[in-house]
């Protein structure tokens, strides 16, 4: 398998056919299949979906979109989608919502993340932060403007805050990760569904943080410095090795994606599933993730073969 260079992601909805609904040859596959979901897993479900095109010779048409999280759920309900890419677990009034429309969502687990905590390369100071640290500065009653506030000793430089909006799952496990409860944040921050534009603003602003998914923090290190969290056991930044081993805590988590059990009988969605399980161990460490054991995929095998 080729290595694919994963720069720059979109979060666009990009489709990887070479032709719209191209045609397969005699006996092969044909049809189309969307995804659509989490910013976090969009390099997972992109790099999925250009090396499946290529295997099968563009006949298909596979189409990833980012509506964050939530909003590739309400597609995924909706009917409007195959696969639901998610960086959290889908909610019980997200089941309600597919169960109404007769949408029977299957959880898989696909890769490990971990959620990275970052701030603009000329920030020498900030290289470790507690939990309760985090929590001050994120807390919805949260007042904090400058790094002066966070810890005595730190310069009394503007705090500048940057990371996703409240569709997000990345939003989701890192407030209840860091401030105890689901979706409880500051408002005052620069919020976006694009992980790039995060990127973007962090690293140029020199008082920046921000926090997004690993992969993008691994594809843009030269332009940000990455923050050791002590969760209660002492520093430890992120690394394939530190989330892989769950020593990157409170913020390594599990990715996600679901497929609708119906869809599973159309043999283009079948066959992409049975791909993604097939390549997941070699590609997803291109993507700049953390892929499961082999048992773990195998389990994953043995849900959508419960038909």
């Amino acid at each position: 398998m080729k290595k694919l260079p994963y720069l720059g992601f979109t979060v666009l909805a990009v489709s990887f056919a070479a032709c719209a609904g191209g045609e397969a040859a005699e006996g092969g596959l044909s049809g189309a299949v969307t995804l659509d979901g989490s910013s976090t897993v969009f390099p997972i479900a992109a790099a999925m979906a250009e090396e499946f095109q290529i295997a099968h010779d563009n006949a298909v048409q596979v189409t990833v979109g980012t509506s964050g999280t939530g909003g590739g759920f309400q597609k995924f309900c909706n009917g409007e989608t195959e696969v639901s890419n998610a960086s959290r677990p889908i909610k019980p009034e997200e089941e309600e919502a597919c169960a109404a429309n007769g949408i029977e969502p299957i959880e898989l687990t696909i890769a490990w993340d971990g959620l990275t905590v970052v701030t603009n390369p000329e920030n020498d100071w900030a290289t470790c932060l507690t939990v309760e640290e985090l929590r001050r500065v994120w807390e919805p009653s949260s007042t904090l403007a400058s790094w002066s506030e966070v810890r005595d000793g730190f310069p009394n430089e503007e705090l500048i805050l940057y990371g996703p909006d409240t569709d997000s799952g990345t939003f989701d496990y890192f407030t209840a990760a860091i401030v105890g409860e689901e979706d409880a944040s500051r408002a005052d921050y620069t919020a976006s569904a694009d992980d790039n534009v995060l990127v973007l603003g962090v690293s140029g602003d020199g008082g920046g943080l921000g926090y997004f998914g690993y992969s993008y923090y691994e594809e843009n290190r030269d332009k940000l410095r990455s923050v050791e969290i002590d969760g209660g056991s002492g520093c430890v930044g992120p690394s394939r090795a530190t989330i892989e081993d769950g020593s990157y805590t409170p913020l390594s988590r599990p990715m996600f994606m679901y497929v609708r059990r119906d869809a599973l009988a159309r043999d283009e969605v079948r066959a992409f599933v049975d791909f993604m399980f097939d390549n997941a161990e070699a590609l997803i460490p291109e993507t700049g993730y953390v892929p499961l054991s082999a048992a773990d995929y195998d389990a994953g095998r043995a849900k959508v073969s419960m038909d």
